[in-house]
């Protein structure tokens, strides 16, 4: 997936983390995704328009208002969120059936039970991903002054 570009709205300059406010294109911009081939990471999200996120700025960049940016989150912290994701509603999923089929259940309702366990995993994600603890890990960095808009005040 190729890394989003935005244009940055806001700089906020704090001593421990400075940050910015950048507008991104939400649109899919990996082509796989584009393609209904990919993750799916874009599958349940409004795909177009543009998105207002909050970033921090990375070591040695200097940006200002109007300057366009990339932003990446870290590998790391991709992975730690798709573990959160994906891996809560396939845990879900796995414990209901289980818990199910060694209940000596039938099929039937060892499917409903594994139902049960997605919906519990994506309710589980979903008040996890929400928490501001948990937000504050996955924040995007600025990586790259892409270019720079100087506004021009009327003469």
């Amino acid at each position: 997936m190729e890394n989003p570009r935005g244009r940055v709205i806001a700089v906020e300059h704090l001593q421990s983390s400075p940050h910015a406010l950048v507008e991104v294109d939400a649109s899919v911009t990996c082509a796989r995704c584009a393609q209904g081939k990919g993750c799916g990471a874009g599958l349940l999200g409004a795909n177009t328009g543009s998105r207002r996120v909050d970033v921090l700025i990375g070591a040695g960049l200097t940006v200002r208002e109007g300057d366009e940016v990339r932003i990446e989150l870290a590998p790391s912290d991709l992975l730690r969120a798709s573990a959160i994701v994906y891996g809560l509603p396939l845990s879900g999923a796995i414990l209901g059936a289980s818990l199910a089929y060694l209940s000596g259940l039938g099929e039937i309702y060892t499917a409903l039970t594994a139902l049960g366990g997605i919906l519990a995993g994506l309710a589980v994600a979903r008040v996890r991903l929400r928490k501001a603890s948990c937000l504050r890990q996955f924040t995007p960095t600025i990586v790259e002054r892409l270019s720079v808009e100087r506004l021009q005040v009327g003469r």
